[in-house]
């Protein structure tokens, strides 16, 4: 049998052929001089595949990030060289420490100017090495469409992550012959060992108070309907880590929510006083246990994720279970008895309780005072459940984590490992592209001055994204810590800015609007939702808001702050 015959192409066209061969509708990026035989590609296949100009490199990789979390299907953005390259980098950091699969890819200086400081040269294989899955610089043209196809192999398989690639402009403008290939699966993940499984069915079983602990590896492994039937079975409850959020519809009466620093406070006593916790797809990271020292060490932990390296890392535990999670998990579904647990059931009711006590202490006598928890009670009230949520970084992040309510997964976008101010329009737009469905962020005066740039590629492309300023005029979160442990020295987190983002909206093309009471927030998000492009509402709220509770640095679940006088 002939094989199959393949069409002469330029590099720069293998690229473009890749990725639509790849599954690829959508990439984000920003052309230059190392990458226009690229563009000069996207421009003829533009019928095949939609490109996005973004204002800047950082938000193209940002908006590529938030595009994965809301679709699960890998990221793509394309950036030249030297500082186009660099400025991708914090998004591509931000991509690996949440685990997200994106392929970066980056143009480069012809090979033979590479090393002698060429103009807008830079080692960015080099630069990026710690921050990817895996990169490449590509040196042959007959060896540009599989490493292609192996990034994106490697940018979805087991963990997933960020993978780059660096094509010098000789590679880019060489010809070979392209061959046509299937979308690669991701590389088969190694079955659990049915030993392993039958311990902790063992350990489950015996048991009388299951915690089931959730990260981003169980939502992007799309586990939903699998734990809530588990959690029922076993007379179980759930919590998650900020990345977990929208990986189970809050209206589930066995969800309790984020654990954690910042997280609500019947999850995080759950933990505290489960006899086993079950971590599924989550890393145990210091904002989630605290002080590891002091954490559950009454508790039996099971650990199960698709990466090695993250069992025993932060925590021990006393079985860990690596590969395939979804079959794993399956498997011990089937084999676990039925257990309705009454009497930790009734315990957990009461913490429930508690926390609603607790809110009410939280709140305020004064109903027109615009309060955080106001803010997304109205948010709650008029958003459906098609509507991705996008933050920044800081308090209006923890107060997003805490009050949102979701009830579709990949419905949350946010940055948890590397704590991205500057994150959320970005991601917001990429979301949106990639969803179909509204946007909304919530970001902070703080974090929206870093990336508010993007307010261009915003109406540019007509994204219906509201844009919510929760505006305090300082940096939130350092200036908690600053009242709670430096003494109320605020060190340059004063911002105290003149900057108008009514007016800033309007220069931009959006429309906007400011809210400084309940009913001026409501009238400003029901327009807001109803509009077809952007908006934003520059949202007025006290300085010295919390976000309760806490957790204080160094410390354990046992000195959790519930309220300003703890």
């Amino acid at each position: 049998m002939e094989a199959n015959k393949g069409t002469m192409m330029t590099g720069a066209r293998i690229v473009i052929e890749a990725l639509i061969e790849q599954g690829v509708t959508d990439v984000f990026g920003y052309p230059g001089g190392q990458v226009l035989d690229i563009y000069d590609e996207l421009y003829r296949a533009k019928d095949r595949i939609n490109h996005v100009l973004t204002a800047h490199e950082q938000g193209a990789s940002h908006a590529a990030d938030g595009y994965s979390r809301v679709t699960g299907k890998v990221g793509v953005v394309i950036a030249t060289s030297g500082p186009g390259a660099t400025n991708l980098v914090t998004g591509i950091a931000t991509a690996m420490l949440d685990s997200i699969p994106m392929v970066a890819i980056t143009g480069n200086v012809p090979s033979s100017m590479i090393g002698k400081d060429a103009f807008q040269e830079i080692n960015i294989t080099g630069i990026t090495m710690p921050i990817t899955k895996h990169n490449y610089l590509v040196s042959d043209v007959q060896e540009l469409a599989d490493t292609i196809r192996e990034a994106f192999r490697i940018a979805k398989s087991g963990r997933p992550g960020p993978v780059l690639i660096d094509i010098p402009k000789d590679v880019q403008v060489a010809t070979c012959e392209f061959v046509p290939k299937a979308i690669e699966e991701p590389f088969a993940q190694k079955q659990v060992k049915d030993a392993d499984i039958d311990r902790a069915v063992e350990m489950i079983n015996e048991c009388e108070r299951p915690y089931i602990y959730i990260g981003g590896g169980a939502a992007g492994a799309g586990m939903t309907e699998e734990i809530m039937a588990f959690a029922d079975k076993i007379g179980g409850f759930v919590g998650c880590s900020l990345m977990g959020l929208s990986a189970l519809p809050d209206s589930y009466e066995r969800f309790l929510g984020m654990q954690g620093m910042h997280g609500h406070y019947a999850s995080t006593m759950a933990n505290k006083e489960a006899d086993l916790i079950i971590g599924i797809g989550v890393r145990f990271s210091d904002r989630a246990t605290g002080n590891v020292d002091k954490y559950c060490k009454s508790a039996k932990i099971i650990q199960l994720d698709a990466d090695i390296s993250e069992i025993n890392k932060n925590v021990g535990v006393d079985v860990g279970l690596v590969g395939d999670m979804v079959s794993a998990f399956s498997r011990i579904l089937e084999r676990c008895r039925s257990n309705p647990r009454i009497a930790w059931k009734r315990a957990v009711d009461e913490m429930i309780a508690r926390e609603k006590r607790i809110g009410k202490q939280l709140g305020d006598s004064d109903a027109d005072k615009l309060t955080p928890k106001r803010i997304f009670n109205i948010i709650n009230d008029i958003k459906d459940t098609d509507t991705v949520v996008a933050t920044d970084v800081g308090q209006h992040q923890m107060w997003a984590a805490q009050y949102t309510r979701f009830e579709r997964p990949r419905r949350f976008a946010t940055s948890g490992g590397l704590g991205t101010m500057g994150y959320g329009l970005g991601a917001a737009i990429g979301a949106q592209i990639g969803s179909g469905a509204r946007a909304v962020l919530i970001t902070g005066d703080g974090s929206f001055g870093m990336n508010l740039n993007e307010l261009a590629t915003a109406v540019s492309y007509h994204i219906p994204v509201v844009i919510v300023v929760v505006n305090n005029g300082v940096l939130g979160m350092v200036r908690q810590w600053q009242t709670l442990f430096f003494e109320k020295r605020y060190s340059n987190s004063v911002l105290d800015r003149k900057t108008d983002f009514v007016k800033l909206a309007e220069a931009f093309g959006a429309s906007g609007c400011r809210a400084e009471t309940v009913e001026e927030f409501r009238a400003a998000f029901e327009t807001a939702m109803a509009q077809d492009g952007p908006y934003v509402i520059d949202t007025l709220i006290r300085s010295d808001e919390f976000v309760l509770p806490m957790l204080p640095p160094g410390g354990s679940i046992d000195d959790i702050i519930v309220t300003k006088e703890d």
